[in-house]
């Protein structure tokens, strides 16, 4: 056939070249397999049985280097079949050697060959018993710890592959599915774990070879150094001593030459199915292991140097030993040490020489939720030299509000502002400023609770958070305040008060849709089933959004979420009105409702609502069922405004906070209008009053 001239990878080989080449290797395959089964039938000569013991001692030097330098056991996926082949080599040279030995052991310890001579000699020494000794003990090596440990480890490998197949083909499904790998990447991966099931499974049967060539090689012996003696004194002719040196000698050497190369391979096997889980080659992942933790090293060397010096021990090998491995203690510590500084610089080197990347478009759309923007004077708030910072103030606040209000405040950011006055704040909600105020850094905000003019010495200002008067003084004045009565508050307690009635005037616009659904699906696992049946057969999430924030908007916690659904599943079969909604849910949490507005005597002071009042407001309403609205002449709302001021100025001169009582069906409307000019006053209905409250009357609207 005609060469093509394609070549591939730059090997300078052609395609025919290649496929004459691998045409050769399957037939001296086949010719090897071929002769391997003729050594089992036909006899050997001495010399030739030299050179295939040679070949048999190669080979599993080979195979021993192979497994060593590997980087992953797939990397030698052949090893069964080439376990296979050594082990029919072995054993056709055993009947082969056998044969020798028994037909011509009588001419002398070369009949079978001078390397079965050698290693006979060599072992033995000239003495019988010894020979048989160490040939025992090496047997014993092989068969019961190597071979039959790394069986063991193989068996449980393939077990292990095969019950852990299906998890990582789905694994391997999921990342396809997520778009995290593509088809290709797939398939290499199912085709990789295919290869390992299928590897550790031959593996696991290919052991039983290792454990069979063990046994077969000790009944060897055993025949051969019986047979060998029978045949020299009943057919030879030979004394009993010589013929038990003789054939003793040629058996130990045919055993030592087999069970070389089957202890090799046998530890190649052990090797090689203990490697699973330890990329690398081996003398990489052993140094890698053994000197990753230098304080070992450190308690060998006080170890050894400890036993030096117990009577009797001698010092010189363990003394040396101590040092070494002390030396190797000191020099990974140190090598340690100096790559992590290595990996540090890398690291900043490489953060120095990034380029930064372009902000996508997209992030300018993100929103800030809460956010304090501070001019460059109040930067020290975020770490004052006494560290106390206002983050962590910020962090106590938002846990305290999580338990007065039921649901977990949104993250508060925190600028700076180089527009800002140096010592101006802002906050903001939703990018929308909400409040400002002044702090002077190394100073102290006084009031007097009284209202009464401050008699320090200080900046006159006015309280951010009330609009009360105040004073920025020293802090070297805190103690005449103090003793003079005066509220003395720091800087970063001022914008944390101002900043938690901001966020308390504003709960409801800062409860989202994810918050509550979150909420709803940590509920008790006692109360899943409520939510379970509420939701969404009967009401949506987003309805129950609005109720939560009508709740919040009156400063009234959530937190009893199980109350809070109860109400909402009593109420939906009347209405699906979400005012209405509310309203029962008020009435449900009337304990809760009236203890937040309790005076320190433990009593509710209530203003009510006239009937006069009652019956304007009733008549106002408009429109039918849960379309009803309030519709009140403008000078109706100003009379009942200025009605509501007279009446509650006079009960704060009194030192006490009433709550505005009204009927059950006018409360919401009157609310709406309270809440416009007098936002902090509590408006309650007669279903809203426990009856263990007590009631305080401070009069009539």
């Amino acid at each position: 056939m005609a060469d093509t001239g394609v070549t591939q990878g730059g090997s300078g080989l052609s395609v025919s070249e290649l496929m004459r080449r691998a045409q050769q290797s399957d037939i001296g395959l086949a010719l090897g397999i071929v002769a391997i089964l003729i050594l089992l039938i036909l006899p050997l000569p001495s010399l030739l049985l030299d050179f295939a013991l040679a070949i048999s001692i190669t080979l599993a030097v080979l195979v021993l280097m192979t497994v060593l330098f590997i980087k992953q056991p797939l990397e030698f996926s052949v090893f069964p079949t080439v376990l296979l082949i050594t082990t029919m080599l072995r054993l056709a040279l055993n009947i082969a050697s056998t044969r020798l030995i028994l037909s011509k052991g009588h001419e002398g310890t070369d009949a079978a060959g001078h390397v079965i001579e050698a290693f006979g000699n060599f072992v033995m020494q000239g003495n019988v018993v010894i020979g048989i000794i160490v040939f025992a003990i090496l047997v014993l090596v092989n068969f019961v710890v190597i071979t039959k440990g790394s069986g063991r480890i193989a068996e449980v490998s393939a077990r292990f592959s095969l019950d852990s197949m299906p998890g990582k083909q789905m694994a391997i499904d999921a990342d396809l599915s997520a778009g995290l790998i593509d088809e290709e990447e797939a398939k290499a991966r199912r085709r990789k774990l295919e290869d390992e099931s299928n590897f550790f499974g031959a593996m696991d049967g290919a052991s039983k070879f290792v454990r069979g060539d063990a046994i077969a090689g000790l009944l060897i012996t055993v025949i051969n150094i019986t047979g060998g003696i029978i045949i020299g004194v009943a057919q030879s002719g030979m004394s009993f001593d010589d013929a038990a040196n003789t054939y003793t000698l040629l058996t130990i050497g045919d055993g030592l030459v087999s069970q070389i190369p089957a202890l090799i391979v046998s530890i190649a096997a052990g090797l090689l199915v203990s490697k699973a889980g330890v990329d690398g080659a081996a003398d990489e992942a052993l140094m890698d292991q053994l000197t990753g933790y230098p304080q070992a090293l450190g308690m060998a060397s006080f170890l050894l140097a400890v036993m030096a010096f117990l009577p009797g021990i001698p010092k010189l090998p363990f003394l040396t030993l101590a040092a070494g491995t002390g030396w190797a203690a000191w020099h990974f510590a140190t090598a340690a040490q100096q790559k992590k500084i290595d990996e540090a610089e890398q690291a900043e080197q490489a953060m120095a020489e990034q380029k930064p990347a372009e902000e996508p478009i997209s992030r300018v759309l993100a929103m800030d939720t809460l956010r304090i923007e501070l001019g460059y004077g109040l930067l020290p708030l975020i770490n004052d030299a006494e560290g106390h910072r206002i983050t962590d103030q910020i962090k106590s606040l938002r846990r305290q509000l999580a338990g007065d209000l039921g649901f977990v405040v949104p993250s508060v950011r925190i600028l700076d502002n180089m527009q800002l006055p140096p010592q101006e704040y802002v906050l903001r909600v939703k990018e929308m400023e909400v409040g400002r105020g002044e702090l002077m850094i190394g100073h102290l905000l006084v009031m007097d609770p009284s209202g009464n003019p401050i008699k320090l010495t200080g900046h006159p200002t006015q309280e951010p958070t009330f609009g009360l008067p105040a004073m920025w003084i020293e802090e070297s004045l805190r103690e005449e305040a103090s003793f003079r009565g005066y509220t003395v508050v720091d800087p970063g307690a001022v914008l944390t008060t101002h900043l938690t009635e901001i966020i308390k005037e504003n709960m409801a616009d800062l409860l989202s849709y994810a918050e509550v659904r979150k909420l709803l699906e940590d509920l008790p696992a006692d109360h899943k089933k409520l939510y379970d049946d509420v939701v969404p057969a009967q009401i949506s999430i987003t309805a129950i959004q609005r109720i939560l924030q009508s709740l919040l908007k009156e400063r009234i916690s959530i937190r009893d979420l199980p109350t809070i659904l109860e109400g909402v599943a009593e109420a939906l079969p009347q209405s699906q009105n979400v005012i209405h909604i509310t309203e029962h849910v008020r009435a449900r949490l009337g304990r809760q409702i009236c203890h937040q507005n309790l005076n320190p005597q433990g009593n509710l002071p209530i203003v009510t609502l006239s009937p006069p009042w009652e019956h304007a407001f009733a008549e106002s309403l408009i429109g039918q069922g849960d379309e009803k609205q309030l519709s009140m002449a403008p000078s109706k709302l100003q009379e009942f405004i200025a009605d509501l001021r007279t009446r509650f100025d006079e009960a704060a001169s009194q030192g006490e906070v009433p709550v505005l009582l009204t009927s059950p069906l006018l409360r919401p409307y009157v609310r709406s209008i309270v809440e416009r000019f007098r936002a902090q006053t509590a408006v309650l209905s007669q279903n809203e009053i426990h009856p263990q409250i007590k009631l305080q009357t401070m009069g009539q609207l």
